[in-house]
């Protein structure tokens, strides 16, 4: 794990409040990960804690870039959202909330979409492994 990975988990207390960035649970901080939001790592982005959140290495945070890749303006919308919780330095409540509504709705929109391979584009562990609000 990076060590602004660590260093964020203790910022924002996330062991304790049990969830990332983006309302998803996590058994072990290990599989917790950095995600840029400002300014991606394939543009020079920082690894900072004011270009960043934390998301779950295996939910979470493929969902999202599955999201970026089918609809560019709910994942703008996603980040915006965990920018403002940057900005309060806390996993807040009323963020996750919205988050929620912006995954339901990407889902209604791409539930029934599958992959080349035949495969749901959508797992699972993407709709039943965040916290229900």
């Amino acid at each position: 794990m990076k060590s602004i990975t660590r260093d964020m988990i203790r910022v924002y207390n996330i062991k304790k409040v049990g969830v990332d960035f983006m309302g998803y649970t996590f058994k072990s901080t290990e599989s917790l990960s950095f995600h840029h939001l400002l300014i991606p790592a394939r543009f020079g982005g920082k690894e900072e804690i004011q270009n960043g959140a934390v998301l779950n290495g295996r939910t979470s945070h493929p969902y999202l870039h599955l999201i970026e890749y089918k609809d560019p303006e709910i994942f703008y919308l996603i980040t915006s959202e965990m920018l403002d919780q940057n900005i309060k330095g806390r996993i807040d409540i009323e963020n996750l909330r919205y988050i929620r509504d912006l995954l339901l709705y990407f889902e209604k929109e791409h539930g029934d979409d599958t992959t080349k391979k035949g495969k749901r584009l959508i797992k699972w562990e993407y709709k039943n492994e965040r916290i229900d609000l």
